[in-house]
């Protein structure tokens, strides 16, 4: 696996090394020893999945308070999105900053954000599906999100979405 940092604190871009051979290739998505090797998470409490029947769904941005915050390792196994997290941890050097990767079933690529950041996506493609490996189990007292176009965070989405759920649009803003 090829681990690439990122500009912001703790999120990591995940590729994994494809083995080809005349059957296609093989690569390894999980590893916990690499991924301690990095400092990250290695704890895997539940694997999840998303399917998004319509390019431009927007699904965002979450996370869970302490102490339930998660760690997530996310992958697009069906279709593309532009992967989104956002640091809210006040502690860091990239507080209110934000990452985005295209992830998409051909890249095979991984999106690993931690503990304290918020996630969310857009799909570029219908019949999207995205599996995350979450750090803790899903505590739904403990759920909470900032919204997706909110100007403290400034992130440039493709485009407009042009479904998104009333819970995502109704977030407050982050400075009030």
């Amino acid at each position: 696996m090829e681990f690439r940092a990122t500009a912001l604190a703790g999120v990591w871009e995940v590729h994994p090394t494809r083995h080809v051979d005349e059957r296609g290739f093989f690569a390894r998505t999980w590893d916990p020893v690499a991924f301690a090797a990095q400092g990250l998470e290695t704890r895997v409490a539940e694997c999840s999945v998303s399917y998004n029947q319509r390019r431009g769904t927007l699904r965002g941005l979450h996370f869970q308070r302490s102490p339930y915050a998660e760690a997530k390792l996310v992958r697009c196994t069906r279709g593309a999105i532009f992967d989104v997290a956002v640091d809210l941890r006040p502690a860091s050097p990239t507080f209110r900053a934000w990452h985005a990767a295209e992830l998409t079933a051909d890249n095979h690529a991984m999106l690993y954000v931690p503990e304290g950041c918020a996630h969310g996506f857009l799909t570029l493609a219908d019949d999207t599906e995205v599996a995350y490996q979450i750090s803790v189990p899903y505590a739904p007292e403990a759920g909470a999100g900032v919204r997706w176009d909110d100007p403290a965070f400034g992130v440039r989405w493709p485009f407009a979405p042009v479904v998104v759920a009333a819970r995502d649009a109704a977030y407050a803003d982050f400075a009030s």
